[in-house]
């Protein structure tokens, strides 16, 4: 459990130990500049969470832009290779219109992208540490997982044109089952396909209870080769983590970049996902590149919200001390506690309005409780 303290406030904890657990995975820091040329995220605008990007005229004359995201800026600036895979880390800021105030804001992401030779145990390593990654933040956690795979192999059984494909999987996303089958019916898609789409988006639960069903619609569909795929990636990770998963077929992202394993991630208390990725291949092509990529992103900026929430006072301990305890003792009673509590804030004086679990004070060199609100 993280814990905030003076000295590394609870979003610098974060990101401390999600840069040490993807470094034990052979990942490399990746840095960047804060602004690449306007261009780029011109012609990866849809790829964009927000279209909104803050611009400026660089002294020759070139438009730059803010970065408002991560991923395009390591694309662009790594080496195209299908023959070896690159895994980098990155903890950086991006600059986009924020969901709850709709101004600019200056956002903290972390994560992680595998770009090069993607294979199936890639994959499995991209998907075990966002999981990872969650759990490191809070043991309350899960990661919802779908693969747009099967669901483009479901279009092709039913034969949808590419319009179309986009419009169903703006509806899949939105859970409106009402409109999607009322586009069925305009595209005449048949009754027996309509219902292989409801029952598709209606999967959401536990591996367990969710891959046997899936397997019986992906042969019905020709899609025995992505099932297995998939199959394999999500029984790859062990009990502990396969816990954390919830296997949901409403979970999809862009079809012109994404087009396979996608997951968002959700801790308790946060509505909205703290950590979203998947593969994108169609994002590489897009770019010209040979190479295959998978990635995530975790945003650290939601974590105050998270910490917010869950801690009940501003401290978990207070010790006050007075002008005639030496150094000495107030140290040595200040470790004890923190020890014990995890946290303590040490002074002569309570601060204005602060609240606190535990409210001790040294008296004749002993640590007496006053108060006890925990």
């Amino acid at each position: 459990m993280i814990i905030e303290t003076d000295n590394l406030k609870y979003d610098e904890q974060a990101v401390f130990l999600l840069r040490s657990l993807y470094s034990k995975y052979g990942y490399k820091q990746y840095k960047m500049r804060k602004f690449e040329e306007y261009d780029l995220y011109v012609r990866n605008k849809d790829f964009l969470i927000s279209d909104s990007v803050i611009t400026f005229t660089d002294t020759n004359g070139k438009l730059m832009a803010l970065k408002p995201d991560v991923t395009l800026s390591i694309v662009k600036n790594t080496k195209d290779s299908d023959s070896s895979v690159q895994k980098v880390y990155y903890d950086e800021n991006v600059y986009r219109v924020s969901k709850g105030t709709h101004s600019y804001k200056e956002i903290k992401q972390a994560g992680l992208e595998c770009i090069g030779d993607v294979d199936t145990y890639c994959v499995c390593e991209v998907l075990s540490l966002a999981v990872k990654s969650l759990m490191t933040i809070s043991e309350s956690c899960v990661v919802d997982v779908s693969d747009l795979a099967i669901l483009f192999a479901l279009y092709d059984y039913i034969g949808l044109s590419y319009e179309t494909r986009k419009r169903m999987t703006s509806l899949i996303s939105d859970k409106n089952t009402h409109e999607m089958k009322h586009l069925c019916e305009d595209m005449s898609v048949s009754a027996e396909s309509t219902a292989l789409l409801e029952e598709l988006i209606s999967y959401n639960g536990t591996p367990d209870e969710i891959l046997p069903r899936l397997k019986a619609m992906a042969e019905r569909i020709g899609a025995q080769a992505e099932f297995s795929e998939f199959e394999s990636v999500v029984s790859s990770l062990d009990e502990e983590l396969q816990s954390k998963l919830r296997i949901d077929f409403s979970v999809v992202s862009d079809i012109n970049y994404y087009n396979g394993i996608v997951f968002k991630g959700f801790i308790d208390k946060i509505p909205d996902s703290v950590l979203s990725g998947g593969r994108y291949d169609s994002l590489m092509q897009s770019m010209s590149r040979k190479s295959k990529a998978i990635g995530f992103a975790v945003y650290i900026d939601m974590l105050e919200r998270f910490n917010i929430k869950e801690r009940e006072f501003d401290y978990a301990a207070v010790l006050l001390y007075s002008e005639n305890d030496s150094i000495s003792t107030v140290k040595n009673a200040a470790q004890r506690l923190i020890n014990e509590y995890g946290c303590v804030f040490t002074a002569k004086k309570l601060p204005e309005k602060a609240t606190y679990g535990k409210l001790f004070e040294l008296q004749n060199g002993e640590v007496i409780l006053i108060e006890n609100n925990a």
